[in-house]
């Protein structure tokens, strides 16, 4: 049995905590927000995972160091907005080679740095690993079959979280590509938010396909300028991770898409789905690194247009469409 932490009390964190605890671990959940915590001690479940009853022996604190001190493992489930700040405020309370796994996703806008690359920067003493793929709180809660993806620079850091979270229902792979892992994970919420744009148009499968397919040639075009490995986007955090949120109204980004689709502001979308819409933060840094690499992205500078600068989606839409002809794969193999 391992004693874990679980940093964050939002859908994603509890539905972990859940499954660490069938698993036969030991589990606290830490949150900063008092209502978070009122609302997990007083009712055993969380608002946003209705029915799914936590157990009496799982432990909930505002602590910092009562979390923090002499655990087995810690996860980091906080959105990629508040990563910094809560590495940083809880940095004092970690230990030497404390073993991290981010479970997050997203990239910060203004460094574009991912989260594991801030959770280090902030906490240089641990060991920091990710966590990834195509795996939605609801249904991971419940216990329906999932599969993702452990990334680690060590293998037996990698070997060490698989063993510790696998089980009949949530099968892990592992991986040293940590960056690509957190790529596709991040960048597939772009993606997710042109999806949901194309649905609130009343756009139909054909539109979806092509956003996924073109989607992922994206996200691995500038993944692969970057230094990860083309093989992860074919995998569970990138083509995987992709459909399923492209797919599922349980995807707060595709919801989010739809309602700007629909004529919504981006807040106003924002507001109405009530819960953090990563995709928005990481298409402002996606377009950054595609500048940065030289890489193009037409779906994300696209998303960015109707984002932030107040395009209309439908136009946008058109743009993409109406662009220079192009060949599908490398211009090679011709007969003459």
């Amino acid at each position: 049995m391992a004693k874990i932490t679980i940093i964050g009390g939002g859908s994603w964190g509890i539905a972990l905590s859940v499954l660490l605890h069938k698993n036969g671990h030991h589990i606290t959940v830490w949150s900063k927000l008092p209502a978070e915590i009122e609302m997990l001690q007083n009712n055993h479940e969380h608002k946003m995972l209705p029915g799914v009853i936590l157990p009496d022996d799982m432990c909930f604190t505002m602590d910092a160091k009562e979390a923090l001190t002499d655990k087995d493992l810690l996860v980091f489930a906080v959105a990629s907005a508040y990563t910094r700040q809560t590495a940083k405020e809880l940095a004092p309370f970690v230990r030497d080679g404390q073993i991290i796994v981010n479970v997050a996703k997203g990239i910060e806008d203004v460094t574009y740095k991912t989260l594991s690359e801030i959770i280090e920067e902030e906490i240089p003493n641990a060991e920091v690993a990710v966590l990834s793929g195509p795996s939605h709180a609801e249904e991971v809660s419940r216990g329906i079959p999932t599969t993702i993806v452990v990334g680690a620079k060590k293998k037996s850091t990698a070997e060490y979280l698989q063993n510790l979270f696998i089980n009949d229902v949530f099968r892990v792979y592992t991986s040293p590509d940590v960056l690509g892992i957190e790529l596709g994970g991040s960048l597939k919420n772009v993606v997710a938010l042109a999806a949901g744009v194309a649905d609130g148009l009343g756009y139909g499968d054909n539109t979806k396909a092509a956003l996924i397919t073109r989607g992922i040639t994206e996200i691995a075009r500038l993944g692969t300028a970057m230094g990860a490995k083309f093989e992860t986007f074919c995998g569970l955090t990138g083509i995987g991770d992709l459909i399923v949120t492209c797919a599922s109204m349980h995807s707060r980004n595709r919801r989010a898409g739809i309602l700007i689709g629909q004529g919504k502001t981006m807040k106003e979308a924002m507001d109405e789905v009530q819960m953090v819409v990563e995709g928005v933060y990481s298409a402002k840094a996606a377009l950054g690194l595609a500048k940065k690499y030289n890489v193009d992205l037409p779906i994300i500078e696209q998303v960015n247009e109707v984002l932030f600068n107040g395009k209309d989606a439908s136009a946008a839409v058109k743009d993409l469409m109406l662009r220079d002809k192009k060949i599908e794969i490398s211009d090679t193999g011709w007969e003459e």
